[in-house]
Protein backbone atom coordinates (compact mmCIF):
# COMPACT_ATOMS: atom_id res chain seq x y z
CA UNK A 1 0.00 0.00 0.00
CA UNK A 2 2.48 2.29 0.99
CA UNK A 3 4.03 2.13 -2.98
CA UNK A 4 0.78 3.90 -4.16
CA UNK A 5 0.69 6.88 -1.20
CA UNK A 6 3.15 9.14 -3.24
CA UNK A 7 1.91 8.93 -6.46
CA UNK A 8 -1.79 9.97 -4.99
CA UNK A 9 -0.02 12.16 -2.82
CA UNK A 10 1.85 14.29 -5.09
CA UNK A 11 -1.64 14.39 -7.33
CA UNK A 12 -3.32 16.03 -3.98
CA UNK A 13 -0.17 18.37 -3.84
CA UNK A 14 -1.14 19.30 -7.54
CA UNK A 15 -4.61 19.53 -7.39
CA UNK A 16 -4.92 23.21 -6.15
CA UNK A 17 -2.37 24.58 -8.94
CA UNK A 18 -4.19 22.05 -11.46
CA UNK A 19 -8.09 23.99 -10.19
CA UNK A 20 -6.09 27.45 -10.45
CA UNK A 21 -5.08 27.28 -14.02
CA UNK A 22 -8.55 25.85 -15.13
CA UNK A 23 -10.18 28.40 -13.52
CA UNK A 24 -8.07 31.41 -14.05
CA UNK A 25 -6.21 30.25 -17.46
CA UNK A 26 -8.40 27.33 -19.16
CA UNK A 27 -11.70 28.66 -18.85
CA UNK A 28 -11.38 32.38 -19.71
CA UNK A 29 -9.38 31.57 -22.57
CA UNK A 30 -12.30 29.39 -23.69
CA UNK A 31 -15.06 32.61 -22.94
CA UNK A 32 -12.54 34.63 -24.81
CA UNK A 33 -12.29 32.64 -27.70
CA UNK A 34 -16.06 32.58 -27.93
CA UNK A 35 -16.75 36.17 -27.11
CA UNK A 36 -14.50 36.82 -30.89
CA UNK A 37 -17.62 35.67 -32.88
CA UNK A 38 -20.61 37.62 -31.13
CA UNK A 39 -21.12 41.25 -30.88
CA UNK A 40 -20.31 41.70 -27.08
CA UNK A 41 -19.70 45.43 -25.67
CA UNK A 42 -18.71 44.18 -22.43
CA UNK A 43 -22.22 45.83 -21.37
CA UNK A 44 -25.39 43.76 -22.77
CA UNK A 45 -26.27 40.78 -20.96
CA UNK A 46 -26.76 38.52 -24.19
CA UNK A 47 -24.57 38.73 -26.77
CA UNK A 48 -25.28 37.48 -30.35
CA UNK A 49 -23.37 35.13 -32.58
CA UNK A 50 -22.35 36.98 -35.54
CA UNK A 51 -20.15 34.87 -37.64
CA UNK A 52 -17.05 35.70 -39.20
CA UNK A 53 -18.02 39.30 -38.82
CA UNK A 54 -14.79 40.41 -36.58
CA UNK A 55 -12.84 38.44 -38.39
CA UNK A 56 -13.81 40.77 -41.54
CA UNK A 57 -13.39 43.58 -39.62
CA UNK A 58 -9.94 42.33 -38.66
CA UNK A 59 -8.55 42.00 -41.97
CA UNK A 60 -9.90 45.69 -42.84
CA UNK A 61 -8.38 47.54 -40.13
CA UNK A 62 -5.36 49.42 -40.71
CA UNK A 63 -5.13 50.47 -36.83
CA UNK A 64 -4.10 46.79 -36.91
CA UNK A 65 -1.38 46.26 -38.62
CA UNK A 66 0.04 49.71 -37.35
CA UNK A 67 -0.32 47.93 -34.19
CA UNK A 68 1.03 44.82 -35.37
CA UNK A 69 3.94 46.50 -37.05
CA UNK A 70 5.06 48.46 -33.93
CA UNK A 71 4.68 45.32 -31.61
CA UNK A 72 6.74 43.52 -33.90
CA UNK A 73 9.31 46.81 -34.12
CA UNK A 74 9.75 46.80 -30.76
CA UNK A 75 10.24 43.22 -29.84
CA UNK A 76 13.30 42.85 -32.29
CA UNK A 77 14.73 46.09 -30.53
CA UNK A 78 14.09 45.75 -26.57
CA UNK A 79 14.53 41.60 -26.63
CA UNK A 80 18.03 42.06 -27.74
CA UNK A 81 18.78 45.06 -25.40
CA UNK A 82 17.25 43.52 -22.69
CA UNK A 83 19.14 40.13 -22.95
CA UNK A 84 22.53 41.72 -23.80
CA UNK A 85 21.94 44.34 -20.58
CA UNK A 86 21.25 41.57 -18.34
CA UNK A 87 23.71 38.94 -19.45
CA UNK A 88 26.44 40.85 -19.23
CA UNK A 89 26.21 42.86 -15.97
CA UNK A 90 25.31 39.38 -14.84
CA UNK A 91 29.10 37.99 -16.07
CA UNK A 92 30.38 41.37 -14.97
CA UNK A 93 29.42 40.96 -11.49
CA UNK A 94 29.35 37.44 -10.90
CA UNK A 95 33.06 36.74 -9.52
CA UNK A 96 33.51 38.43 -6.09
CA UNK A 97 34.70 41.99 -5.87
CA UNK A 98 34.84 44.76 -3.95
CA UNK A 99 31.11 46.34 -2.99
CA UNK A 100 29.93 43.69 -5.94
CA UNK A 101 26.92 42.96 -3.36
CA UNK A 102 25.97 46.69 -3.74
CA UNK A 103 26.32 46.74 -7.82
CA UNK A 104 24.14 42.86 -7.83
CA UNK A 105 21.45 45.03 -5.75
CA UNK A 106 21.46 48.32 -7.49
CA UNK A 107 21.11 46.40 -11.05
CA UNK A 108 18.13 44.08 -9.53
CA UNK A 109 16.48 47.22 -7.91
CA UNK A 110 14.38 48.79 -10.63
CA UNK A 111 12.73 45.47 -10.64
CA UNK A 112 10.60 45.83 -7.89
CA UNK A 113 9.49 49.59 -8.73
CA UNK A 114 6.70 49.43 -10.33
CA UNK A 115 5.56 49.69 -13.33
CA UNK A 116 3.43 53.12 -13.26
CA UNK A 117 5.68 54.58 -10.57
CA UNK A 118 8.81 53.85 -13.29
CA UNK A 119 7.01 54.75 -16.37
CA UNK A 120 6.13 58.28 -14.29
CA UNK A 121 10.25 58.75 -13.48
CA UNK A 122 10.94 58.29 -17.68
CA UNK A 123 8.39 60.58 -18.49
CA UNK A 124 10.71 62.87 -16.27
CA UNK A 125 13.78 61.67 -17.76
CA UNK A 126 12.63 62.15 -21.40
CA UNK A 127 11.40 65.18 -20.93
CA UNK A 128 12.71 67.63 -23.75
CA UNK A 129 13.37 70.71 -22.09
CA UNK A 130 14.42 70.01 -18.18
CA UNK A 131 14.67 66.10 -18.77
CA UNK A 132 18.36 64.84 -17.38
CA UNK A 133 19.11 62.94 -20.47
CA UNK A 134 18.71 65.56 -23.10
CA UNK A 135 20.79 68.01 -20.46
CA UNK A 136 23.44 64.66 -20.72
CA UNK A 137 23.51 64.99 -24.43
CA UNK A 138 23.65 68.65 -24.16
CA UNK A 139 27.05 68.15 -22.43
CA UNK A 140 28.50 66.70 -25.76
CA UNK A 141 27.02 69.45 -27.99
CA UNK A 142 24.20 67.59 -29.05
CA UNK A 143 21.25 69.62 -29.08
CA UNK A 144 18.79 66.76 -27.37
CA UNK A 145 15.70 65.01 -28.99
CA UNK A 146 12.15 65.66 -28.46
CA UNK A 147 11.62 62.21 -27.07
CA UNK A 148 8.15 61.26 -26.85
CA UNK A 149 7.08 63.34 -30.09
CA UNK A 150 8.66 61.52 -32.52
CA UNK A 151 7.68 58.46 -33.58
CA UNK A 152 11.10 56.63 -33.92
CA UNK A 153 12.35 58.23 -30.67
CA UNK A 154 9.03 56.93 -28.86
CA UNK A 155 9.67 53.75 -29.78
CA UNK A 156 13.50 54.20 -28.43
CA UNK A 157 12.12 55.94 -24.78
CA UNK A 158 9.99 53.07 -24.11
CA UNK A 159 12.58 50.35 -25.20
CA UNK A 160 15.04 52.49 -22.77
CA UNK A 161 12.53 52.29 -20.20
CA UNK A 162 12.32 48.45 -20.29
CA UNK A 163 16.24 48.23 -20.30
CA UNK A 164 16.35 48.80 -16.57
CA UNK A 165 13.89 46.26 -14.66
CA UNK A 166 15.93 43.45 -16.17
CA UNK A 167 16.43 41.80 -12.50
CA UNK A 168 15.03 38.45 -13.29
CA UNK A 169 16.92 37.77 -16.09
CA UNK A 170 20.14 39.04 -14.47
CA UNK A 171 19.33 36.72 -11.40
CA UNK A 172 19.10 34.08 -13.28
CA UNK A 173 22.41 34.39 -15.41
CA UNK A 174 23.89 35.56 -12.22
CA UNK A 175 23.23 31.82 -10.63
CA UNK A 176 23.93 29.53 -13.93
CA UNK A 177 27.72 31.42 -14.58
CA UNK A 178 28.69 30.96 -10.57
CA UNK A 179 27.29 26.93 -11.48
CA UNK A 180 29.72 26.80 -14.16
CA UNK A 181 33.08 24.83 -13.15
CA UNK A 182 36.31 27.04 -12.36
CA UNK A 183 38.56 23.85 -13.56
CA UNK A 184 37.11 24.37 -17.01
CA UNK A 185 38.57 27.75 -17.03
CA UNK A 186 41.77 26.73 -15.49
CA UNK A 187 42.32 24.88 -18.54
CA UNK A 188 41.43 26.98 -21.10
CA UNK A 189 44.51 29.56 -19.47
CA UNK A 190 46.50 27.11 -19.06
CA UNK A 191 46.11 27.03 -23.27
CA UNK A 192 46.76 30.47 -23.97
CA UNK A 193 42.70 31.25 -23.72
CA UNK A 194 42.02 34.99 -23.31
CA UNK A 195 38.79 36.36 -21.47
CA UNK A 196 37.18 36.88 -24.78
CA UNK A 197 38.06 33.37 -25.66
CA UNK A 198 36.96 31.65 -22.96
CA UNK A 199 33.28 34.01 -23.12
CA UNK A 200 32.55 32.69 -26.54
CA UNK A 201 34.22 29.15 -26.18
CA UNK A 202 32.86 28.07 -22.45
CA UNK A 203 30.81 30.81 -20.61
CA UNK A 204 28.20 31.50 -23.57
CA UNK A 205 28.03 27.56 -24.97
CA UNK A 206 27.22 26.16 -21.51
CA UNK A 207 24.81 28.78 -20.83
CA UNK A 208 22.89 28.58 -24.10
CA UNK A 209 19.75 26.81 -22.63
CA UNK A 210 19.69 29.57 -19.86
CA UNK A 211 19.85 32.19 -22.53
CA UNK A 212 17.04 30.71 -24.79
CA UNK A 213 14.63 30.39 -22.14
CA UNK A 214 15.37 33.92 -21.32
CA UNK A 215 14.83 34.39 -24.77
CA UNK A 216 11.59 32.81 -24.77
CA UNK A 217 10.41 34.73 -21.84
CA UNK A 218 11.00 38.04 -22.92
CA UNK A 219 9.65 37.71 -26.24
CA UNK A 220 6.29 37.07 -24.30
CA UNK A 221 6.77 39.61 -21.68
CA UNK A 222 7.92 42.44 -24.32
CA UNK A 223 4.79 41.47 -26.52
CA UNK A 224 2.32 40.77 -24.00
CA UNK A 225 2.98 43.26 -20.88
CA UNK A 226 4.11 46.69 -22.57
CA UNK A 227 0.72 48.15 -21.87
CA UNK A 228 1.82 50.07 -18.99
CA UNK A 229 5.04 51.97 -20.32
CA UNK A 230 3.09 52.41 -23.74
CA UNK A 231 -0.06 53.88 -21.81
CA UNK A 232 1.53 56.05 -19.08
CA UNK A 233 4.47 57.79 -21.56
CA UNK A 234 2.68 57.63 -24.99
CA UNK A 235 -0.32 56.48 -24.97
CA UNK A 236 0.00 54.96 -28.52
CA UNK A 237 1.20 57.80 -30.09
CA UNK A 238 2.72 59.67 -32.07
CA UNK A 239 1.79 58.50 -34.93
CA UNK A 240 0.34 54.96 -33.71
CA UNK A 241 4.55 54.48 -33.09
CA UNK A 242 3.99 52.74 -29.86
CA UNK A 243 0.25 51.68 -30.50
CA UNK A 244 0.74 47.69 -29.10
CA UNK A 245 -1.17 45.32 -29.07
CA UNK A 246 -1.86 45.41 -25.56
CA UNK A 247 -2.50 48.92 -25.91
CA UNK A 248 -5.18 48.52 -28.88
CA UNK A 249 -6.99 45.86 -27.66
CA UNK A 250 -7.48 48.44 -23.94
CA UNK A 251 -8.74 50.55 -26.71
CA UNK A 252 -10.78 48.45 -28.41
CA UNK A 253 -12.18 47.34 -24.99
CA UNK A 254 -12.36 50.11 -22.72
CA UNK A 255 -13.00 52.94 -24.44
CA UNK A 256 -15.04 51.33 -27.79
CA UNK A 257 -16.90 49.18 -25.78
CA UNK A 258 -15.66 45.75 -28.42
CA UNK A 259 -15.60 43.56 -26.32
CA UNK A 260 -15.67 41.14 -28.81
CA UNK A 261 -13.21 42.11 -31.17
CA UNK A 262 -10.75 43.14 -28.60
CA UNK A 263 -11.01 39.22 -27.53
CA UNK A 264 -10.45 38.55 -31.54
CA UNK A 265 -7.14 40.74 -31.36
CA UNK A 266 -6.10 38.86 -28.31
CA UNK A 267 -6.62 35.16 -29.64
CA UNK A 268 -4.54 37.17 -32.73
CA UNK A 269 -1.76 38.08 -29.71
CA UNK A 270 -1.20 34.71 -29.06
CA UNK A 271 -1.06 33.88 -32.17
CA UNK A 272 2.05 36.51 -33.00
CA UNK A 273 3.30 35.49 -29.67
CA UNK A 274 4.12 31.94 -30.53
CA UNK A 275 4.71 32.40 -34.21
CA UNK A 276 7.47 34.50 -32.95
CA UNK A 277 8.39 32.27 -30.09
CA UNK A 278 8.65 28.94 -32.88
CA UNK A 279 10.41 30.85 -35.12
CA UNK A 280 13.29 31.48 -32.40
CA UNK A 281 13.43 28.35 -31.51
CA UNK A 282 13.91 26.92 -35.24
CA UNK A 283 16.35 29.20 -35.75
CA UNK A 284 18.10 28.15 -32.41
CA UNK A 285 17.68 24.74 -33.93
CA UNK A 286 19.03 25.55 -37.38
CA UNK A 287 22.33 27.38 -35.84
CA UNK A 288 22.44 24.14 -33.36
CA UNK A 289 22.85 26.47 -30.39
CA UNK A 290 21.70 24.08 -27.82
CA UNK A 291 24.23 21.14 -29.17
Amino acid sequence: MSRFRAPLSGWAFLAPYAVAVALLIVLPALLNVGYAFTDHTGLTRDPQFTGLANVRRLAEDRFLLDSLEASLFHVALAVPVRLVAAVGLALLLAAPRPGGRWFRTAVYLPTVIPDVALAVLFLWVLNPLYGPLNQLLGLVGHPGFTWLADPTTARLGVVLMLAFPIGEGFVVVLAARRLLDGRLYEAAALEGCGPFGQLRRITLPLLAPVLVLLAVRDVILTLQVNFVPAYVLTDGRPANATLYLPVYIFDQVFEFSGFAYGSLITILLTVVTAGVIAGLLAMVRRWRVLR
